[in-house]
């Protein structure tokens, strides 16, 4: 998710140790940082690798790209890259580094930035055009699809990536509210959540899940997720590590099963003692879940709900 503590001159992400480590970095090894965001982990790796050592840092939002720091830019080890995760094959064969990726890094979903700056329309903290693209050169805004979306699409969109239980009294109300006047406005559509919510959760707004959901879906998150994860088996070198950060379940229930199938072989083939090589499995699992620790949660409450997964390629 890219969240980041504001520090008093840069950024720190969420679990930076244990995501570094898990990495199990080599001076001279390549690797792919698939979310940028400000290029707090990036910058983390680059300090461990050696003058051989290479890093490629991909980010979908240009103005994440635009943001690096020159002294990240003007790294002769560091090539950034404005494109989505999901072409991290591509990318690798395109600079021939297919099967040669020795750790692969995902920071999952909306960064500290992205949330913090009104204009993109990722938060109900603050008013701001309804837009939630990562990339807001491409794809159909926020506003654009509430205007035309019909009431069943947009409930199961809620109910499915927001997971929200008031899905079906929230989309009505969102379509009643559009058909009186266009909903332009992040504040707007937070009332309206509001207003079509029963029952709030203390310290919780009600338009958590359906801004997420909304998101999610303009975004094809979880599209990209999982067609990133699968390309991570053909782009690892034997040895490779693959980190996943993930913020809510729906990630981590993609991750926790692609890294549990990835290491088991075929029902078919389990327990025998000789099974053909093209049905082993193509990774095993490394560790368990890690949570954040108390202190960085409390520095932080964004990262309250992250957990990083690792897997080794085989």
């Amino acid at each position: 998710m890219n969240e980041e503590i504001k520090g008093a001159s840069h950024h720190v992400p969420v679990l930076i140790g244990p995501a570094v480590r898990g990495l199990n970095l080599k001076a001279d090894g390549c690797y792919v940082d698939g979310t940028f965001g400000r290029g707090g982990h990036a910058e983390a790796i680059l300090q461990e690798l050696g003058t051989d050592g290479c890093l490629l840092a991909i980010d979908r939002d240009p103005q994440a790209i635009a943001a690096a720091p020159a002294s990240l830019k003007n790294d002769p080890r560091l090539e950034l890259i404005q494109g989505e995760f999901s072409e991290i094959e591509r990318y690798a064969t395109e600079r021939n580094l297919l099967g040669k990726v020795d750790g692969l890094l995902l920071d999952l979903g909306v960064s500290s930035p992205q949330l913090d700056e009104a204009d993109r329309g990722f938060s109900f903290q603050s008013d701001g055009p309804l837009d939630m693209r990562m990339d807001p050169t491409s794809g159909q805004s926020a506003a654009d699809w509430l205007a035309s979306v019909d009431e069943k699409t947009l409930r199961n969109v809620l109910r499915q990536l927001g997971e929200e239980n008031f899905a079906g009294r929230i989309a009505r109300a969102i379509v009643a509210a559009r058909d009186a006047a266009p909903i332009s406005r992040t504040l707007e559509l937070a009332e309206i959540v509001r207003n079509a919510v029963p029952r709030q959760k203390p310290k919780r707004h009600p338009a958590t899940k359906t801004f997420q959901a909304i998101r999610i879906f303009l975004n094809d998150e979880l599209g990209q997720l999982a067609a990133a994860l699968q390309a991570s088996v053909s782009v690892l070198a034997p040895g490779g590590r693959l980190c996943v950060i993930s913020f809510h379940s729906l990630e981590d229930r993609i991750v926790k099963r692609f890294m549990r199938d990835a290491s088991r072989e075929p029902v078919q083939y389990r327990g025998l003692p000789d099974i053909p090589e093209e049905m082993r499995p193509p990774m095993k699992l490394i560790g368990k879940p890690v949570a954040p620790s108390a202190e960085e949660t409390a520095q932080n409450p964004r990262a309250r709900s992250s957990r990083l997964r690792i897997a080794e390629r085989l």
